[in-house]
């Protein structure tokens, strides 16, 4: 009997080859007209590359990060797109092929070779726009500087008290009242240490904290929730002898011990002291939408996945071809601000979803609206990616979408205030357009996302899917 090939899914295209680079320059307006009131610029950051010398990487998260950055104004939009060129990046560039570990791969070469070789900060996950640098942010090491411009590469930056081993997550809040910035970073020893920190509105580290974790977890982002810091930690532990041994890459070292639970720590973001901690039965998330208090009760949004199943689904991901169902849904988890002790856990979406955000005016306050991208209604979400772009009305319970059409697969969908009418607002998202293997960036009036887009910019070059990124208003 003759075996037909299988064929690899239409939103693989994008990742087929590595991303390449393109300079600055005007972006043509293909459909509409730029919104007047859209002054500012959009940064993206994912894995650009996830292939070298003929071998893929062994997980979505081991790519080389590259910035796309869009910088709206005087009536335009110009683009460019640009590896962050870290040590190791540079290094493998020289040799044409892989020479580190990373997350879901082991370092080439005889056993020997691998022992004590150092991870690859990829500065892949996400950006963090300060004002006078751009920061591509992973949560393994340091983040690396950029220019806010043009997306030339700096240094590892420290932000004034990091140490040089130290690692700063690719996921913190941003206060919309002070501009403070908090975030964390999980040191590894014996048993992890979450680091806290609280840095000014220029990145600069202000105050420290820290606390003991159990074994070694994967904490992935958190929440800021009015006065207070929310950590969901899920039953994943890493063994680190066989990493530190060269014998497996940290992916592989995970284990799924639900018997332990999720464990909730609440901190006080003023003190970055622990006020509760409680534990829950298990779930896991990589994301989290959104916090705010609510009398005597902390009210969080966030994508809850059964199991931690989804890590092998972004395992076959970077192949290019997926068969693991692992589904998140939007949930409403509600805590005793106190204790930190569950009081209520129940889903407000029931539609596999992820990438969720809120505009970031409102982060750490009770927001109306999370945007978010939906998997079709009748689509394989074991082989397919997301095609809907949804807006979630947190007091209706009802979400709009939008109708991209056949082949079209959305990023993260991005809120960008309008700067003459503060009451307005826009939803930014890179669509990869598999029919015709191209990149486009579609603007989407915020209170209308199931119309056509208001604007349809053209990409130079096919953007590979990428994570996480952030809108900068113009100054």
């Amino acid at each position: 009997m003759e075996v037909k090939e299988r064929t690899n899914p239409a939103w693989a295209g994008a990742i087929a080859q590595p991303g390449r680079e393109f300079a600055l320059a005007p972006l043509a307006v293909l459909e509409g007209s730029l919104p007047v009131g859209l002054r500012g610029s959009l940064y993206r950051n994912g894995p650009g590359r996830l292939e070298r010398g003929g071998v893929r990487v062994g997980h979505w998260f081991d790519g080389d990060g590259a910035i796309l950055a869009v910088h709206f104004g005087g009536g335009e939009a110009q683009g460019v797109y640009r590896y962050v060129q870290t040590v190791g990046l540079q290094a493998e560039e020289r040799a044409g092929r892989y020479l580190y570990p990373n997350y879901g791969m082991s370092a080439p070469g005889a056993l020997w070779e691998r022992w004590g070789k150092p991870v690859k900060n990829a500065a892949n996950t996400s950006v963090l726009a300060l004002p006078d640098r751009l920061l591509a942010l992973w949560e393994g090491g340091l983040p690396h500087a950029l220019d806010l411009h043009t997306l030339q590469t700096r240094a590892l930056d420290a932000l004034g008290g990091l140490s040089p081993g130290g690692s700063y997550s690719a996921h913190p809040k941003r206060d919309p009242g002070t501009g403070e910035i908090y975030n964390f970073g999980v040191g590894i020893g014996p048993a992890a240490v979450l680091h806290l920190y609280r840095s000014d509105a220029t990145g600069r580290v202000i105050q420290r904290g820290k606390i003991a974790l159990e074994g070694i977890p994967l904490v992935h982002d958190f929440v800021l929730a009015g006065r207070y810091l929310v950590f969901c930690v899920p039953p994943v532990r890493i063994n680190p002898l066989p990493v530190l041994l060269g014998l497996a890459s940290f992916s592989e070292a995970m284990a799924w011990q639900p018997d332990k639970g999720t464990a909730i720590y609440v901190v006080d973001r003023e003190t970055l002291q622990l006020v509760g901690r409680a534990e829950a039965a298990a779930w896991f998330q990589w994301h989290f939408a959104n916090g705010h208090e609510a009398g005597g009760e902390l009210v969080i949004a966030l994508c809850r996945y059964a199991d931690f199943a989804t890590n092998r689904y972004l395992q076959e991901f970077a192949r290019g071809r997926t068969q693991t169902a692992s589904p998140s849904q939007l949930w409403q988890l509600r805590l005793d601000a106190a204790t930190g002790r569950v009081r209520g856990f129940e889903p407000l979406l029931e539609r596999p979803c992820e990438f969720p955000t809120v505009d970031p005016r409102s982060v750490g306050l009770q927001s109306r609206h999370i945007y978010l991208g939906l998997h079709r209604v009748g689509s394989q979400v074991g082989s397919d990616f997301f095609q809907v772009l949804a807006r979630f009305d947190c007091d209706s319970g009802q979400a709009v979408e939008t109708q991209l059409g056949d082949g079209r697969y959305p990023s993260e969908p991005l809120f960008a205030a309008d700067a003459d009418e503060p009451g307005r607002g826009w939803v930014l998202s890179v669509i990869y357009d598999a029919g015709l293997h191209r990149s486009e960036l579609w603007i989407f009036d915020a209170d209308a996302l199931d119309a056509l887009p208001v604007c349809r910019l053209a990409l130079p070059e096919v953007i590979p899917h990428s994570f996480h990124g952030t809108w900068r208003s113009a100054p």
